[in-house]
C-alpha cells in the first residue's frame, strides 16, 4: 500500500545507535510532562502494583546533525550545498523519543556531555518529551558525541566523534524496574544489567549492530538467552544463522529466543513466535524518505508498544512498519517519531486516496478500534504539529 498524497518512499528498519556527578534532576513520577502523556495505549492493563516505568532505556546519546536534499554523495575537494537541515538528540535518544511519543512511560539512563549540545539534549528529551532521566548523568568536563548524517537517494552517510565516558559514569547496577527494556547487543560482551533487568521480570526485547569482528556468532551474543525478543535485520539474521531466507533465518533464530523478528527493508517484516507457532509478514508502505535516521529504532519501539499492549503478531508489525515510514519523511532521528495524532491523520488521509488496495486497507482496520480511544486525550495533550527538528539549536529560544 502506498501512502502517497496521504503523508507516505522506503522505510528503512535497521537499528542505529551510540555516563560524573548528577548534574540534573528527573521529573517526580511516571510520564511526568510528556507531551502525550494523556494517551495511553496501556491504560486497560494498568494496576497499582505496576512497576513505575513501562520501558527502560540505556545507552549514548548523540547530538544528531542532519543534512537532506543532496543530490548526491558528498564529492571529494567540492563543496556540497544541501536544502534542508535539523538537528535533534540521537542514539539511544532516538528510542527514547518514540516510546515516550506513544505514550509508553519511558526511562533512559544515559551520560551527557557538559556542554551546550548536552543541556539542549537533556532538555530535548526531560522537558520536551517526558522523558525520566533521574538515572541519567552530566558528565564533567566531558564533551558531548556528534553525528553528521547527510541523506540523499533513499539512504545516508555519517560521520561521528566522540570519546567513551570516563570509568565514573557506568551504566547503571540496578537498573529500574520497568515492564519492558530495549537493549543494543554487543557480540562478545556482556551487560550485566540485562541480566538484573530480566531476573525481576523485565520483559528484554534485543537488537544488534554489524558484527565487526566478522564472526557472526550467536554464542558471542551471551544476553539473548535473557532475552524476549530479537530484532535484527534480514542481512545480520542470515549472518548468525547461516540460512540463505531471511524468513528461515528467522525460523533459526527461534530456537535461541522466543520472538524473532526480521526486518526487510522494502519487502516489510517477518516474525515467529515460538512459545505460539505463530509467524507473520507484513509488507512496507511506500513512501518518499527524507531522511531515514532513526527509522529503525521507531519500529522497534511501535513493536514493543503493541506487544505490551498484547496486540496480535500482524498488528505489530503493521503498526512498527507504519511508525517507521511516517518517521522517514522528517528531519531527524528523534525528532521525526510519530505521535498518536499523526498515525490518525495518516490513516484518516490514507482511506480517502483513490485506487488504494482493499486487502492492504483491511491489514490496518484494527486502528479503528484502537484510535478513538487514544485520540481524545493524544490531540488534547499534544502540540501538533509535534516538536521537530531545527536547523539551529537555540534559536528563538526566550531569554
Amino acid at each position: 500500500m502506498t501512502a502517497s498524497n496521504a503523508s507516505t518512499g522506503e522505510g528503512h528498519h535497521h537499528p542505529s545507535g551510540r555516563t560524573g556527578q548528577n548534574g540534573h534532576t528527573g521529573p517526580a513520577g511516571p510520564a511526568g510532562g510528556c507531551p502525550a502523556a494523556g494517551a495511553d495505549p496501556l491504560a486497560a492493563r494498568r494496576a497499582p502494583d505496576d512497576p513505575p516505568w513501562d520501558v527502560y532505556l540505556t545507552g549514548p546519546v548523540f547530538l544528531d546533525i542532519i543534512f537532506t536534499g543532496l543530490d548526491s554523495a558528498p564529492v571529494r575537494g567540492t563543496e556540497s550545498w544541501a536544502r534542508g537541515m535539523g538537528s535533534s538528540p540521537g542514539g539511544v535518544a532516538n528510542m527514547a523519543t518514540a516510546l515516550a511519543r506513544l505514550g509508553l512511560r519511558t526511562s533512559l539512563s544515559a551520560a551527557f556531555g557538559d556542554d551546550h549540545y548536552g543541556e539542549y539534549c537533556w532538555d530535548a528529551l526531560e522537558r520536551g518529551e517526558g522523558i525520566d532521566l533521574s538515572t541519567s548523568r552530566t558528565v564533567p568536563g566531558w564533551h558531548s558525541s556528534v553525528t553528521v548524517s547527510m541523506a540523499y537517494e533513499g539512504e545516508r552517510t555519517m560521520v561521528s566523534h566522540g570519546h567513551e565516558p570516563p570509568p565514573q559514569a557506568p551504566e547503571p547496577a540496578d537498573p529500574p524496574p520497568a515492564r519492558a527494556a530495549v537493549a543494543s547487543l554487543t557480540p562478545g560482551r556482556r551487560a550485566p544489567w540485562i541480566e538484573q533487568a530480566a531476573a525481576r521480570g523485565t520483559r528484554i526485547f534485543a537488537d544488534v549492530g554489524w558484527d565487526d569482528t566478522g564472526a557472526w556468532d550467536l554464542a558471542g551474543l551471551t544476553d539473548l538467552a535473557h532475552c524476549e525478543a530479537f530484532l535484527p535485520n534480514a542481512e545480520e539474521a542470515m549472518r548468525y544463522t547461516g540460512a540463505t531466507c531471511p524468513r528461515a533465518a528467522a525460523h533459526a533464530l527461534t530456537a535461541h529466543v522466543p520472538l524473532a523478528v526480521v526486518t526487510l527493508g522494502a519487502e516489510g517484516a517477518y516474525a515467529v513466535d515460538r512459545r505460539t507457532g505463530e509467524s507473520a509478514e507484513v509488507p512496507a508502505i511506500a513512501v518518499e524518505a527524507l531522511d531515514p535516521t532513526g527509522a529503525g529504532d521507531v519500529f522497534v519501539a511501535g513493536f514493543v508498544t503493541g506487544t505490551l499492549a498484547d496486540w496480535p503478531l500482524a498488528d505489530r508489525l503493521a503498526f512498527a512498519g507504519l511508525t517507521a515510514a511516517l518517521s522517514v519523511q522528517e528531519f531527524g532521528g528523534s525528532l521525526s517519531a510519530p505521535g498518536w495524532s499523526e498515525i490518525a491523520a495518516w490513516w484518516r488521509r490514507v482511506q480517502s486516496v483513490e485506487g488504494q488496495d482493499p486487502e492492504a486497507l483491511r491489514r490496518y482496520a484494527f486502528l479503528d478500534a484502537l484510535l478513538p480511544t487514544l485520540l481524545p486525550a493524544a490531540e488534547e495533550a499534544t502540540p501538533w504539529p509535534l516538536r521537530r527538528a531545527v536547523p539551529t539549536i537555540g534559536f528563538g529560544r526566550s531569554a
